[in-house]
């Protein structure tokens, strides 16, 4: 700069003094500061999480009811009767493209989305409503996306893969309000199919049943649908929540159930869900609730099973067994969201029954939340008789193997009968 003449020696000893001068006054004032002493001090930016002004965030409206029409070519989803529309895959679809049709800074990317639809066809035809915000990219793109005002909705294949992202996800993504104290943020929604059960594909690159790295990860959500309304319905939250308190959600979708459209019998259509139109929306802490038939609602029952996904789909199955076969009078609890856990629905629920059963279907050490589940109603001393049944500690195999890991119907059956002792069926 001398030799150039754009600076003499003078000029840039007087620019090393000032802000030399600057940095030590700024050092003097951060070392007068108060220092972290209490639990609220440290954590307050780490999951800041306004209820009612995401509840109002996700309640605006998405487009004119004409303009919206427009987008689903005259039809919009809830008047659908299609089954394959009406399926979790086909919900999901529908409510992305409500979110992108309303958020002109939401963008959906990852590997073969929207003109291929991704593995499970969840994200079909995206680009067609909105061509310029479908991409084919690498989770590496999400952390800056949302540092220049765009919300960000990431897919990464499978369960299995995101470990190769963790470090992102961890250290810069959900981390990042922490350690700025609240001056910056990642708002995103990574959705994440993941889960054990698919028949006829597998080995454990593709059936992941282990969700403890996520639930490890402080202030990150982990939301978990099993129906499509559900889905549909906490996708707006999730969105929302990113939108509102810049948060970060794990969107974990149990691929098994993404085209079931059965629960009891085949041909029933009982797993199928009609779409729940804009405004309605599932926030962190609410659940499912499903009674057995002749339970009224709010009366003590002989067993509660808690669970989500398709440990849900399954406890449902043995509900009606043990009503019909054992006179066992039974509610399941659907968590929806693993992480916060919504102890507060379960201990409520737990009070009101003589015994409950965890069905969780992700690995017994580590892999899932029975042991946080367990533990919290023990130490509240609710809920009568605990117990769970979880998959064991292994990587799911291929073909018919995997009935040897996971948690079956037989299985959620014994734990139940060992937990409330039968009656006579009326």
């Amino acid at each position: 700069m001398i030799e150039t003449g754009a600076a003499s020696p003078a000029a840039l000893r007087d620019i090393a003094r000032d802000l030399r001068e600057r940095v030590m006054a700024a050092a003097d004032e951060a070392a007068r500061r108060p220092r972290l002493a209490t639990v609220d001090a440290v954590v307050a930016p780490l999951a800041p999480y306004h209820a009612d002004a995401v509840a109002a965030h996700a309640g605006r409206p998405i487009l004119e009811a004409d303009a919206r029409r427009s987008i689903f070519e005259g039809s919009p989803p809830e008047e659908a009767s299609n089954p394959n529309a009406r399926t979790l895959a086909g919900l999901m679809n529908a409510a992305l493209s409500d979110e992108l049709a309303r958020r002109p800074e939401l963008i959906v990317f990852g590997e073969d989305v929207a003109r291929k639809g991704g593995v499970y066809n969840v994200t079909h035809d995206l680009q067609r409503e909105c061509p310029h915000r479908g991409e084919r990219g690498i989770p590496a793109h999400r952390v800056p996306n949302c540092h220049i005002g765009l919300l960000p909705v990431p897919e990464i294949q499978y369960l299995a893969y995101v470990h190769n992202a963790l470090d992102q996800i961890r250290g810069e993504a959900a981390s990042l309000q922490f350690f700025s104290s609240g001056q910056f943020r990642s708002p995103m929604v990574l959705r994440l199919p993941g889960l054990a059960y698919q028949k006829g594909f597998g080995g454990h690159f593709h059936n992941d049943n282990s969700v403890g790295a996520l639930r490890d990860i402080p202030g990150l959500v982990l939301a978990v649908p099993a129906r499509g309304d559900d889905a549909a319905r906490m996708l707006r939250g999730a969105v929302a929540l990113a939108a509102e308190d810049g948060r970060v959600v794990v969107f974990l979708e149990p691929i098994a159930l993404y085209h079931e459209k059965d629960l009891f019998e085949p041909g029933d259509g009982r797993w199928l869900s009609d779409y729940p139109p804009p405004p309605s929306v599932l926030l962190p802490g609410e659940t499912g609730l499903y009674e057995s038939d002749g339970a009224a609602p709010g009366e003590p029952v002989d067993l509660l099973m808690v669970s989500y996904a398709n440990g849900l789909r399954l406890s449902l199955q043995a509900q009606r067994l043990l009503a019909e076969a054992h006179g066992i009078r039974s509610r399941v609890l659907d968590l929806r969201w693993l992480s916060p856990l919504p102890t507060d629905a379960i201990r409520s629920e737990a009070e009101r029954a003589a015994a409950v059963l965890v069905v969780d279907e992700c690995r017994a050490t580590g892999g899932g939340v029975a042991d946080a589940i367990i533990a919290d109603l023990a130490e509240q001393g609710v809920g009568g008789h605990l117990a769970s049944v979880r998959a064991v500690d292994s990587f799911v195999p291929l073909g018919t193997a995997t009935s040897a890991v996971l948690v079956g119907l037989d299985q959620i059956l014994a734990a139940a009968l060992a937990s409330v002792p039968a009656r006579t069926p009326a």
